[in-house]
């Protein structure tokens, strides 16, 4: 299936955008993006020069992913999302002159499978976000979130943990962790979290 590009969005000649996706009216896709199969990118949504998004994922409207951004299958980016790429932003520079695209290197934010970022948060580069991890709306992530981890706050800081659902897991007598939606089981190990499990989980 061909993708569906509104007529009002601005899609560079040179990006890609996979079968069965959608772009909505007025998003722009810069030179080189790649988007996957079965996306859809949202209303006003903004995807700097060379940005890569995986199959599957849902880009809300009004997102910026500034390159080099790279996003995994399955990933959600709410509304009014921003992944940055200047870990030292300055118009200028130190002799007053108007800094060009030479004068900086850009610092790319990476998401990891299934993640997901809720409305209005920042992720300010270079930072990852673990496969299956939730950040909460107006969240600023400044550090690296682990897999399957849900974090809140300014700065974001880990108050969870989620499971491929994305709600929060719930303690057991025994110490794991389990999800109530799929009934995957999960031991938290060194800080990280380790699948103990399979439970009824179908997803992929």
């Amino acid at each position: 299936m061909d993708a569906r590009l509104d007529e009002t969005a601005l899609v560079d000649p040179s990006a890609s955008v996979g079968s069965a996706s959608t772009v909505w009216g007025l998003a722009q896709l810069r030179e080189d993006v790649v988007v996957g199969d079965e996306c859809v990118v949202g209303r006003g949504a903004y995807l700097g020069p060379g940005v890569r998004v995986g199959h599957r994922c849902k880009i809300q409207n009004g997102a910026l992913l500034y390159e080099p951004a790279t996003l995994a299958d399955g990933v959600f980016v709410g509304p009014g999302v921003i992944l940055t790429n200047d870990a030292h932003p300055r118009a200028v520079n130190v002799d007053g002159s108007l800094k060009s695209a030479a004068d900086w290197q850009p610092v790319g934010v990476t998401i990891g499978e299934g993640a997901s970022l809720g409305a209005g948060a920042l992720c300010v580069a270079p930072v990852s976000v673990g496969q299956w991890a939730m950040v909460a709306a107006g969240a600023v992530v400044t550090r690296d979130v682990p897999d399957h981890a849900l974090v809140a706050g300014v700065p974001a800081r880990r108050v969870g943990w989620v499971g491929r659902a994305g709600v929060p897991l719930v303690g057991e007598a025994d110490g794991s962790l389990r999800c109530t939606v799929t009934n995957v089981t999960y031991r938290e190990v060194g800080g990280a979290l380790e699948e103990q499990d399979a439970g009824t989980d179908t997803l992929p």
